[in-house]
């Protein structure tokens, strides 16, 4: 039996090349799970196990691990930095019970550490900051706990600070434990010893001492009467105070180290299960039975019903499609019977699988705080829930951000055509922010994501993976559609045959709804207007036709629909009736509402020496992007910027030649602004 409070599941998110899966390769090797370091540079790191990954050193899918350490199980999930595969990080956060955050020394609070700060947030997942690449010239650790500050709105803990000169990095003091250690490079880091605190560091250290003690005696009388009464507090009462105000999210603790030298990881280690949290430690999961429509949770306890979220789809060449979920009560057995929420059906489970990356182990049970593999279900997709036939629950799903640019996709042969379908279906199941439709006047298919490096890695799998080769347009831009003035408008959908007849009269309000507000659908209809069976046909109406768009195809968004009047009549009217007649108003107002044209605005950091930014700055206003703000980090120049994404376009390859390869940047979805081009608009 496991004991679920030795138990950590735990993620590495952040920016990317931050050191996330450097980090995880040490951890793995400190652990004993794996007998030699992997290199992201070398394109050997045991985490990056896709070709792409190896070949551009970066992480495109998370994956999945175990390994042990005092005894303690972790389980480890690796999420990708790119911001092109966000979806990873959201859904694995889902799951997470802890984050390591990982924050790059040199560059700091960077925009998708931003991005996955925010995620981190919405899911409410205690996390543990480590200050990675001590060791690199231009490290600052003070810098990135003021952005830590500033940037992300948090309270640091600090609870290491670094020995270090310049880009020397030789140890660490440990506030808890007033000690101060340093790492053999002749063990590979395996060894480190520990030795008093420095002379010229005690004085500081004190100070982040006092720091914490204060921090601490705000969440805890013990040590807030014993710290002003100035008697020694415990080291242990320390640790559990420090873990319970992690776990609450009241700060978050800081730590630092060098991972590709190998230094600061065992503390880190050790780091997580003093302070993150295990399973039991966490609240009930909520959960809406669906037969009653009323709110249930599951206790993290072996004993209760079976329930699990399924958090990732993958296709495996030998198994089909297999499944990654989070166990959160009770065990499931292979070959069981579960119930599958939203589809409402009873499948039978093939095997169980605890993963090693690519690699797998079967398992004859998943219990309560495991993360593991199932096979042999009929087609899911992320976020449905797995639960006991006897105790129906559906856990709260997934919602992902949409593309924002596409491409279309000619077959090279007929025997590619015959299998392209098949395949573009498994990839949208895998991934839910790739979507997929065809052109209905040139019956090309539409493949669309969330950037140039998303659907580059997809073209390239469809090649290697299934032996699907395409020839693929220029990248282009994915635009939204709405109106920008308010209307009211009628559809009338009324025909007579020689027998029933159809008959549906929708009256609506049609208005602009603030940016980034969606679709808002609110009913104001008198009772007996229309039968109330017939209002969810309006609402599907006004859906469906949201999804296709008006004009050009694009999606309809930020626009406030409230459904004022209608007509019915007792024998004509049906479902098929409202649904079009709400969509013929749709179109109406459409064209009398002065439609625009949305275009998605990018966020663009650029960080450049010092001599390059000149011409950087001209480039970008060429472009006709708006810098926000520049920043000075020693040499070099930090510009915030925003650009529209449709001259984006070849800008990496850019920025390398304007800065002889020097200059870095990321860019990731803003929002959406009207057009500016008059001949784009719609009117």
């Amino acid at each position: 039996m496991i004991d679920l409070a030795k138990i950590r599941n735990i993620g590495l998110a952040a920016h990317i090349d931050a050191g996330k899966t450097t980090t995880t390769e040490r951890i793995l090797f400190y652990s004993g799970r794996i007998r030699k370091m992997g290199e992201v540079d070398e394109g050997s790191a045991t985490m990056d196990w896709m070709d792409q990954e190896r070949e551009r050193g970066i992480t495109i899918t998370s994956a999945a691990t175990t390994s042990y350490w005092k005894d303690y199980r972790i389980n480890i999930i690796d999420t990708p930095g790119h911001v092109d595969f966000t979806v990873e990080v959201e859904r694995s956060m889902k799951v997470l019970d802890g984050l390591i955050a990982i924050f790059c020394a040199v560059g700091g609070v960077q925009p998708q550490t931003e991005t996955v700060w925010r995620q981190a947030d919405k899911y409410q997942v205690p996390r543990i900051a480590f200050v990675n690449k001590m060791d690199r010239v231009g490290a600052d650790f003070y810098r990135v706990i003021a952005q830590m500050k500033t940037k992300l709105s948090m309270k640091p803990l600090v609870l290491q600070i670094p020995i270090a000169d310049e880009d020397k990095f030789y140890g660490l003091v440990d506030i808890v434990n007033q000690k101060a250690f340093y790492w053999e490079e002749e063990t590979l880091g395996a060894k480190y010893r520990e030795e008093e605190i420095p002379g010229q560091y005690r004085e500081l250290s004190e100070q982040y001492r006092t720091e914490m003690l204060e921090m601490l005696a705000e969440h805890d009388e013990e040590i807030f009467e014993s710290y002003f009464g100035e008697i020694a507090i415990p080291v242990n009462k320390i640790k559990w105070v420090i873990r319970k105000g992690t776990i609450d999210l009241h700060f978050f603790p800081v730590l630092c180290g060098a991972a590709l030298k190998n230094m600061g990881v065992q503390k880190l280690l050790d780091a997580v299960l003093d302070y993150l949290p295990s399973p039991i430690d966490l609240r009930a999961t909520k959960g809406l039975n669906p037969k009653t429509l009323k709110e249930e949770t599951r206790q993290p306890s072996v004993d209760a019903p079976f329930s699990a979220l399924l958090f990732k789809a993958q296709t495996d060449p030998h198994l089909g499609l297999i499944y990654y979920v989070r166990v959160y009560s009770g065990r499931v057995a292979g070959g069981a019977k579960v119930l599958i929420y939203p589809p409402e059906r009873v499948d039978r489970i093939g095997r169980l699988l605890l993963m090693h990356a690519n690699k797998r182990e079967e398992s004859k049970s998943l219990m309560v705080g495991e993360i593991g593999v199932v096979t042999g279900l009929r087609e899911c997709k992320t976020g449905y829930t797995l639960c006991d036939t006897k105790h129906p629950i559906s856990f709260e799903s997934m919602r992902f951000p949409e593309p924002v640019i596409f491409v279309s996709l000619e077959p090279k042969t007929k025997m590619d055509d015959a299998k392209l379908d098949g395949t573009l279906k498994y990839l949208q199941i895998e991934d839910p922010t790739f979507k997929v439709r065809t052109d209905e006047e040139t019956a090309q298919r539409i493949v669309s994501g969330m950037g140039e490096l998303h659907l580059e890695i997809i073209v390239d799998r469809l090649k290697r993976e299934f032996g699907v080769e395409c020839h693929v347009s220029k990248p282009q831009v994915s635009y939204r559609e709405t109106i920008s003035e308010p209307v009211t408008v009628e559809g009338r959908f009324i025909k007579q045959t020689g027998g029933r007849g159809h008959y549906g009269v929708v009256k609506m309000k049609i208005e602009p709804a603030e940016r980034g507000r969606g679709i808002k659908i609110e009913n104001r209809l008198k009772e007996g207007v229309i039968p109330r069976q017939f209002v969810p046909a309006i609402e599907q109406g006004i859906k469906e036709q949201t999804e296709v768009g008006v004009y050009y195809g694009y999606p309809i968004i930020d626009i406030q629909l409230t459904i004022l009047d209608g007509k019915h009549h007792p024998t004509d009217s049906s479902d098929l009736d409202f649904k079009i007649a709400a969509q013929m108003a749709l179109r109406d107002g459409f064209a009398k509402g002065k439609p625009i044209l949305l275009e998605p605005i990018m966020a663009l950091e650029i960080i450049v020496p010092q001599q390059y930014l000149g011409d950087v700055i001209n480039d970008v206003n060429a472009r006709k992007g708006n810098i926000q703000k520049i920043e000075t980090n020693k040499q070099e120049k930090i510009i915030d910027a925003t650009l529209a994404l449709a001259k984006s376009f070849g800008y990496a390859t850019d920025l390398r030649s304007i800065t002889q390869g020097h200059g870095i940047h990321t860019m990731q979805f803003s929002h959406y602004a009207p057009k500016e081009e008059k001949e784009e608009k719609l009117y």
